[in-house]
């Protein structure tokens, strides 16, 4: 149906033949493959303390349970995210305060805004950094330290992205990642939490497999024959299918985020005339803040522009759009739910019905960028 997908999967026989050792092995619950997968992910990300679990929302999950957030906390983090970002808060039982973006060029939750929304109640501050953007750590980490609150980055879109030489997700108490289908390096579904101090680390292990004190293989290598259960934990495993899986294309993510940056800088490049059409983080490099992982290609349509009528227009062409993402309170869970603060979200509101996110793949050709450019360009005159 699509001549130039949103997204595609940069998968070769290589993960075909990981897959397929691991079912020959007999062994499909997390085990070796995942420790493996955990120790070459800490080597990229630069630390040791890495856990690979069930996706990223368990990974959301399992933070905020790790931090102790719970009923009378409160948790900030932008409205425009996925929908886990906040979710995974509420089902702590905690009330989500949501942020607003910088602005137009900048989709990332501004630092003045969590300032103001602070009370005595915030426990966390959730960061995302938005189609692999880092958000502004120096400003979030001061306030955050400067009031005793913990930090957990969602950086879901950006696995070996970069703020000032350090990984994203290795610079608040706690980083989450996601391996969907559609992320930068993907198994399917899968994701990652990366502990700051080794307490963390050593928590959210216990909370991935029960609260459990060995794990199901150690009793299949009759390294232990029972265990005990210190405290209430969830099954957050990841298998060892995903996991073997992931060991590849982590050995693909450095090439494929540099295809992704060339592709963005073409798309900037050949949109910059388009009138009317905002580019966020066009000037991204020039701030010299890290490396990106683009995972998304958002532009923001002219003002009045109906976006429905250009994802139809370029759907004519071939071309699959999305939009990242309806903000949180205007769902109608959240917008309703007296758990949810929503007041002071004006710049979230203005982008909200323009942002529209193309084609970004490390598949795609220059061929491909152009002929966006040129559907996008026709579509919204």
């Amino acid at each position: 149906m699509w001549k130039i997908p949103l997204s595609d999967l940069s998968f070769g026989p290589e993960e075909a033949e990981a897959a397929r050792e691991v079912v020959a092995s007999g062994w499909l619950t997390m085990g070796e493959r995942t420790a493996q997968f955990e120790q070459k992910l800490g080597e990229a990300l630069g630390t040791p303390r890495v856990l690979a679990v069930t996706n990223c929302t368990a990974a959301l999950h399992l933070a905020y349970t790790a931090l102790s957030v719970g009923p009378g906390d409160e948790v900030i983090c932008p409205s425009l995210t996925f929908v886990a970002t906040a979710n995974a808060a509420l089902l702590c039982g905690a009330n989500v305060v949501l942020a607003d973006i910088v602005g137009d060029g900048d989709l990332g939750v501004d630092p003045a805004d969590i300032a103001r929304k602070i009370t005595p109640r915030t426990r966390a501050i959730a960061v995302v950094h938005y189609a692999g953007y880092p958000c502004d750590m120096d400003a979030i980490s001061a306030i955050a330290a400067e009031r005793g609150i913990a930090v957990v980055e969602d950086a879901a879109h950006a696995p070996l992205a970069t703020y000032r030489g350090r990984a994203l997700g290795t610079l608040g108490d706690v980083g989450c990642l996601s391996f969907f289908s559609n992320k930068n390096l993907a198994v399917g579904e899968g994701g990652a939490v990366i502990a700051k101090d080794d307490a963390l680390l050593a928590r959210m292990r216990l909370l991935r497999a029960h609260g459990m004190t060995t794990l199901t293989l150690d009793r299949h290598k009759g390294h232990a024959f029972t265990y005990d259960v210190m405290a209430a934990g969830m099954n957050y495993r990841i298998d060892e299918i995903r996991s073997a899986i992931g060991v590849v294309q982590l050995g693909r993510l450095a090439a494929g985020n540099a295809r992704r940056r060339a592709l963005a800088a073409r798309y900037h490049e050949r949109l910059a005339g388009v009138p009317g059409v905002g580019l966020p983080y066009r000037d991204f490099y020039a701030r010299g803040l890290g490396e990106s992982a683009h995972h998304l290609m958002p532009v923001l349509l002219p003002e009045g522009a109906s976006r429905e009528a250009v994802m139809e227009a370029m759907k004519a062409r071939g071309v699959q759009t999305s939009v990242h993402y309806t903000p949180i309170h205007r769902f109608s869970h959240h917008g309703a739910s007296d758990r949810v603060r929503k007041e002071g979200l004006a710049r979230t509101d203005a982008i909200a019905g323009r942002e529209l996110t193309l084609p970004l793949h490390p598949r795609m050709q220059d061929a491909d960028v152009d002929a966006v450019c040129e559907a996008l360009a026709a579509s919204v005159r």
